[in-house]
Formats: structure tokens, sequence, C-alpha cells
């Protein structure tokens, strides 16, 4: 059996926490209208029940899927949820079509789940994760004032 990946922390850290661990208020995580925008190609908006609006384009959210695979994928990579893949460079560059789900649907009262157009649909991407990863300036400003560095 192999420990790897597996991390102790102290009782100290453990009650610091980092802003990623902090829990969020349920009215932050609760979505008050959710719009995936399959027609039009771009992308996932969000109104949340405390008043504010997220949005997420395609590309980014296939980039951030948060199934293990693509997790363990991106750490070996070393990107960020959302960063996606350096293109392998050539003298002919094929065409890649543009990120864009099938299909969409509800998990539960806690989650939407993409069935992608490339064949992927592992990944759950809970309410919490969506908004912990909110892309309007403001949420990125607040990630990079309490960071030190942007998102």
């Amino acid at each position: 059996m192999s420990h790897e990946g597996i991390r102790f922390v102290s009782k100290e850290e453990q009650e610091r926490g980092s802003l990623e661990d902090r829990p969020l208020p349920r009215i932050a995580v609760t979505p008050d209208k959710v719009r995936v925008k399959l027609t039009e190609g771009t992308g996932l908006e969000i109104d949340w029940q405390d008043g504010h609006r997220s949005a997420w384009g395609f590309a980014w959210l296939r980039d951030a899927c948060p199934c293990a695979t693509c997790i363990d994928e991106r750490k070996a990579q070393g990107r960020k949820a959302g960063q996606s893949k350096a293109k392998a460079v050539a003298l002919l560059p094929m065409y890649t079509p543009p990120a864009k789900p099938a299909s969409a649907h509800g998990v539960g009262r806690y989650a939407i789940q993409f069935n992608w157009q490339d064949g992927h649909s592992g990944g759950i991407y809970s309410w919490d994760y969506l908004r912990r990863h909110c892309q309007c300036a403001e949420c990125q400003f607040e990630t990079a004032e309490s960071t030190g560095s942007p998102n």
C-alpha cells in the first residue's frame, strides 16, 4: 500500500487552514439560477443565493475537470484547474474543436455533470468547487490578495 500523496499536518496548521479549505456559507454555494449555454456554446452561468454571479467558459470547465484522472494529470503537468494543456510544437498544427459538452445534468442538489463531446464525462462539478473557482474579477482579486498570486 502506497502512502504517496498523504500529508500529515499539525493541529495548529489544521486549525489555521487555508482559504480553500474554509467552509463557505451555505447561501454562497446554493445556486438560485443555473444556465448552461449549450446552443450558444459559451459556457455556464450561475446566480448564487447570496447575490453573486459567476460565469465559466466551456474550455475552462473542461480544463478544470474535477475527476481523479484529470486532477492527477494536472498535478503531473504542474497545471492549475482551468489551465489548458501545453500544445505540442508541430510543423502543421492539427485543428482541435473547442471544448463543448454534448449535454449537462444536475447531480442531486449539489453538483452538475457534463458529458463532453470528446467522450469524457467523469467530472462532477460541485457547487462548492465552482464557487471556489469563480472567474469573476472580484473573486480573482480576492484570491490574489489572500495568496499573493493570481489564481
